[in-house]
């Protein structure tokens, strides 16, 4: 397979795939509504694990274009 047919696929010594900062989106907002509801305020707890989620996310989107 050559790496023309795949973008995220890379030659040896190119740079390295990107992670994916998606998971930490959804797993902070499915946490955070988990943890809002034994708390009695689920949409409070959406938000805030939206929020740590895009962080996380954001985090992580710097880091690999630092690379």
């Amino acid at each position: 397979m050559q790496s023309d047919d795949n973008p995220d696929v890379t030659e040896a010594g190119g740079s390295p795939s990107p992670n994916a900062g998606g998971f930490f989106l959804a797993a902070g907002c499915i946490g955070g509504v988990i943890v809002g509801s034994f708390l009695g305020q689920p949409s409070i707890g959406f938000l805030a694990g939206l929020g740590l989620g895009g962080l996380v996310a954001l985090a992580m989107w710097l880091r690999d274009r630092n690379r």
